[in-house]
């Protein structure tokens, strides 16, 4: 059962969202926020062991949006895993919500199987955007590529490089493995080292740095 929570300013949006995810018998609501500071006061009062494992996280609230909501749960909450779920697709958004943590980024148009399966791949590492806004991050990729020249790419082997472009297309790391023939296990250590050196904190972030850094190329996403 995965464990999420809401956080939304709206009541009839999380109540909304709290019925449409019932009907799901992998998904779990334990909790609802109204704001960024309700949804940390709620961390902070649930058991270590019962955190979520999934946050939908809206990004324009009152007292404390979903950007700095974000950025607090990462630094306080590393394995709480933050899906944007949002009217929102300007770029700034977007990128300010990846630099601050957010694993996925969807909108509230999104069909109800889709939210599912974005909730459950998730929670599994994986990394879910939404087909409109994936395009703009990719554009502003391709801009920043020109003007970021780097050397990182004589820092990873040509395996590191094959893991980094299957993040990219979304494989989870059991996918990588499997595509490898490596255990899962090799792949997580693969996988902890690269988000080190990137100086990433997720797969989204990490398939951006590759991107910009040259060391993998956009045509073959």
């Amino acid at each position: 059962m995965i464990r999420t929570v809401i956080c939304d300013d709206q009541d009839i949006i999380r109540e909304g969202l709290k019925t449409i995810l019932s009907t799901d018998p992998e998904i779990s609501v334990t909790g609802t926020a109204a704001d960024g500071a309700q949804l940390l006061d709620l961390l902070e009062s649930t058991d270590p062991g019962q955190l979520p494992q999934v946050i939908l996280l809206d990004l324009k609230m009152p007292v404390m949006n979903g950007i700095t909501a974000a950025r607090s749960v990462r630094n306080r909450y590393p394995g709480v895993k933050i899906l944007i779920l949002t009217t929102y697709d300007d770029e700034s958004w977007v990128f300010d919500a990846i630099r601050a943590g957010a694993s996925g980024y969807i909108l509230k148009d999104t069909p109800k199987e889709d939210l599912f399966d974005a909730i459950k791949g998730t929670a599994a590492g994986d990394t879910y955007v939404d087909p409109s806004v994936a395009g703009k991050v990719l554009n502003m990729v391709r801009g920043d590529m020109s003007t970021h020249p780097s050397s990182l790419k004589n820092e990873f082997s040509e395996r590191e490089q094959q893991i980094l472009l299957l993040i990219a297309r979304g494989y989870s790391n059991v996918e990588i493995a499997d595509n490898q023939n490596l255990s899962p296990g090799t792949v997580r250590n693969y996988t902890s080292s690269i988000f080190s050196r990137l100086g990433a904190t997720d797969r989204t972030q990490a398939a951006i740095a590759a991107l910009r850094n040259g060391l993998i190329r956009l045509q073959d996403i």
